[in-house]
């Protein structure tokens, strides 16, 4: 069987289940599982479908309506925690933003900075600050993933490489007490980490929830940041690693304390 009819035949399954297995695709196509891998990796990135660990799900409208849920999710915090993170921001200074409902949230919170020039792999981001005070906005090349507007891949990588900015500002799906920050689509973090490289200050938003989740991919660890700005409190572990590496926590309840003071 070739590639076209083995990927038709995925794209097939998909229409009639909600998620494909790469073991299970290897064995009805009798190939290796890298040639499966193969295949998910060219469906992905024509966005017929989303990489998962393990295999792949469908991309569609119910994918969309989940990021869209989850922007509701901790909606005031992720607003204390953007306008924590707008004041580390001077006008006229260069920043770049990856994918994420932590860091749009931090895109509104700059609506009022003048000068800035934005550079990100997030359709969103780029959208709504279209027509506010900044100097320049830049959308990275690549495939789009079309349940949440994210540009990935390694097109989007070359293309941020190009760049240094002053400022990376990075969301995330999980924290590890032991300092370990990840995320679920390698190429999605692939974007992150060059975010991160092509940048002078390092920045993470992040709520606390996430060191109750777990992601397999690393992005990189709490020593390769400068700031994290969180909601509340974190486990002592992660604040020890922190301290250690020098990297700042700053968290929305310690900020309304000194203000309240």
């Amino acid at each position: 069987m070739d590639a076209t009819t083995r990927q038709a035949t995925i794209l097939n399954l998909l229409n009639t289940q909600d998620r494909v297995e790469v073991e299970d695709l290897a064995s009805r196509f009798e190939v290796s599982l890298q040639t499966v891998r193969a295949d998910l990796r060219d469906l992905s990135d024509r966005g017929a479908l989303s990489r998962v660990h393990g295999g792949a799900v469908r991309t569609s409208s119910a994918a969309n309506r989940v990021y869209a849920d989850r922007r509701k999710q901790n909606a005031q915090g992720k607003q204390a925690m953007a306008a924590l993170v707008a004041e580390l921001i001077p006008d006229n200074c260069s920043l770049a933003l990856n994918i994420g409902t932590s860091t749009e949230q931090v895109a509104r919170a700059l609506s009022e900075h003048r000068g800035l020039t934005v550079l990100s792999n997030n359709i969103n981001i780029i959208n709504m600050m279209m027509g506010v005070k900044t100097k320049n906005l830049i959308l990275a090349g690549g495939t789009v993933r079309q349940s949440d507007g994210a540009i990935v891949g390694e097109d989007a990588v070359e293309f941020i490489s190009r760049y240094k900015v002053d400022f990376a500002i990075i969301g995330a799906s999980a924290m590890d007490t032991d300092g370990a920050i990840m995320d679920h689509d390698a190429r999605e973090v692939s974007v992150a980490r060059a975010i991160l490289k092509n940048a002078r200050t390092k920045v993470l938003v992040c709520d606390s929830n996430k060191f109750e989740r777990s992601a397999p991919v690393r992005i990189c660890a709490v020593e390769d940041l400068d700031v994290v700005v969180t909601d509340q409190s974190i486990p002592e572990d992660f604040a020890k690693a922190a301290r250690l590496a020098g990297t700042r926590i700053l968290t929305v309840a310690q900020n309304e304390s000194r203000e309240n003071d």
